[in-house]
């Protein structure tokens, strides 16, 4: 079967961690093992990531070197992107001994220049803050802030994707058995302009949804959403907490949950699931259980089945 497999930010760097080229490294060393092991079972592999933290701490690169002249986000995605990708890329072929072929493509993702996303930001990028110096940077900088968890984080526009240009690469990739990482950072946001061509624009599109948008296009089986935790939870953050095993897309709907975390990984769950693919949210390392139905939570349409299994 074909699955999509999106990587959280904890792929790269958990909470907390420096923004180090060697806890990257290492980070993603122990998400291809994971990965691997659905290749291993037979299974086709389309690999997208998340890019905010990366992103954020470019931003605060290029601003550090030039102030005046800093490089937009779309440029910074595609930088993103092929960093990333190439720490993906190399460690997957290490844990899978050059078995398959394996390769990267930086990937536009179209978006509308009016969504209504540009007015309001909520994509956490960059490196988590103190309220006060949030606050501090947001005033240099002109930026949106907003509180994640117990800490304050740049936010950016993040609009919904429309189409993928290069949605005919990726294809071909796939028909040939490659193992595609595509749709980096959740691809590099570009619209047309009235002449009909592509540019940048400036904006982070959220992963998740950029990967169910790309699973439905390739016609995908599956679509698993990797994080840090292993489930959806009621009540998340409480001492009545509890993992959810399966959820309609009604009941995933109606737990109204925070737009910069798990909400869009609801929210592009339960898109592919009303498509008739699989959705899958839970932990990196349970990648292949997850498939199997036996961990995390799985995410159905109203008249599916209560208990999906998805076989090889």
């Amino acid at each position: 079967m074909l699955v999509v497999a999106a990587l959280g930010g904890n792929a790269l760097q958990q909470r907390g961690q420096p923004l180090t080229a060697q806890v990257q490294r290492e980070n993603v060393k122990v998400a291809a093992g994971a990965l691997a092991e659905i290749v291993k079972a037979g299974h086709q592999l389309v690999i997208t990531h998340g890019n905010g933290p990366q992103v954020g701490l470019l931003a605060l690169q290029a601003a550090a070197y030039n102030p005046g002249e800093t490089y937009p986000l779309d440029v910074l995605g595609a930088q993103t992107a092929g960093m990333i990708g190439y720490l993906v890329e190399q460690e997957l072929e290490n844990a899978l001994q050059s078995d398959c072929p394996i390769a990267t493509l930086l990937t536009q993702v179209l978006v509308d220049r009016n969504d209504p996303a540009f007015q309001t930001p909520t994509k956490f990028i960059g490196p988590v803050y103190s309220q006060h110096e949030a606050e501090a940077r947001a005033a240099e900088g002109g930026w949106h802030i907003a509180q994640d968890g117990d800490k304050w984080r740049r936010v950016v526009a993040s609009p919904q994707p429309l189409d993928i240009p290069d949605l005919q690469v990726i294809q071909l990739l796939v028909k040939q058995n490659v193992v595609v990482i595509c749709n980096g950072g959740g691809g590099i946001p570009v619209i047309r302009d009235a002449n009909n061509c592509l540019q940048g624009i400036e904006a982070v599109i959220d992963k998740d949804l950029s990967s169910a948008f790309l699973a439905k296009q390739l016609g995908a089986d599956a679509l698993l959403l990797l994080t840090d935790v292993e489930a959806v939870y009621h009540g998340f953050g409480t001492p009545e907490a509890k993992p959810l095993s399966t959820l309609t897309v009604a009941e995933s709907h109606a737990l109204n949950l925070p737009a910069g975390s798990m909400g869009p990984k609801i929210t592009a769950a339960c898109n592919f699931a009303e498509s008739g693919g699989f959705s899958a949210i839970g932990r990196l390392s349970e990648a292949l259980s997850l498939l199997a139905g036996d961990a995390g939570t799985h995410i159905v349409s109203e008249h599916a089945e209560p208990a999906v299994k998805v076989s090889d």
